[in-house]
């Protein structure tokens, strides 16, 4: 059971278990906005609701600066699961200019991609054989990025990653 941290602003800011974030709110550092229905926690002589998202008491100084390190679930998110080149659904990902052409492991370079594309694009550019990418790549931004742990979204927290996932 996983809780998502609010700051003091409502900006996501991490995903905590429900221990901890009960120890949270037993403590007043933080307050409960959503709880999961029907499933409370108890105590030796109290009952708590099972909390699903909490927003902190006080605001968290967060450094924004810090880059979303490039993966392939991250490529696949960003591009919906949908082959940069036919839209179909992708399972891979391409280096739109190849590696074995100094091509970089980075958010410009990189595009979701299903396998008879990429087998077909092979060791060639998009412009060599012709293709256009349906999208623009770039590195994806907003909190709901940098939130670990925010993969599988609960439908309680939609509302507070919505903006984000929007990019």
């Amino acid at each position: 059971m996983r809780t998502l941290v609010l700051n003091a602003g409502f900006e996501p800011l991490a995903v905590v278990s429900f221990r901890r974030a009960l120890a949270l709110v037993i403590c007043g550092k933080a307050a409960v906005v959503e709880i999961v229905e029907d499933d409370p926690v108890w105590g030796v002589s109290v009952r708590y609701d099972r909390p699903s998202v909490i927003v902190l008491t006080r605001y968290v100084k967060v450094p924004y600066s810090r880059r979303i390190p490039v993966t392939r679930r991250g490529v696949l998110k960003r591009d919906l699961h949908r082959c940069a080149y036919c839209g179909a659904h992708a399972t891979t990902i391409d280096h739109v200019v190849p590696r074995s052409r100094g091509g970089e492991d980075s958010w410009q370079n990189l595009v979701a991609c299903c396998l008879a594309c990429n087998s077909t694009k092979g060791n060639r550019t998009p412009a060599e054989i012709g293709w256009q990418l349906r999208i623009t790549p770039r590195m994806p931004y907003g909190p709901g990025w940098a939130v670990r742990g925010a993969e599988g979204v609960v439908p309680q927290w939609e509302q507070y990653l919505a903006p984000a996932v929007a990019a």
